[in-house]
């Protein structure tokens, strides 16, 4: 599903205008996207939760002229998902 189907589809399930909903899928990825870059942890219970990763610095290898690199160390965002959404994903099929 692509963004523009998103918010098709959320303009339609909540009674909003195409340029609301797009507001509101837009603002929410905003809200996660802020909050992480301030190190917060993201739980929308039932669904997951997003949380920043910390990947230390490590050695690695240029692909096209196998020279020896060192990856710096940064973080990542990663994404949990919480047991209603397993659930859901695989057909209302008992505890996952």
């Amino acid at each position: 599903m692509l963004k523009t189907e998103l918010v098709a589809l959320v303009a339609e399930n909540a009674g909003l205008t195409s340029r609301q909903a797009s507001e509101c899928v837009a603002s929410f990825i905003e809200q996660i996207t802020n909050a992480l870059a301030r190190g917060e942890k993201v739980s929308l219970i039932g669904f997951g939760s997003f949380a920043i990763k910390h990947v230390a610095a490590r050695a690695g290898r240029n692909p096209q002229s196998g020279e020896a690199i060192t990856i710096a160390a940064h973080n990542s965002p990663g994404f949990k998902a919480g047991s209603a959404l397993k659930v859901a994903i695989n057909g209302g099929q008992g505890n996952v």
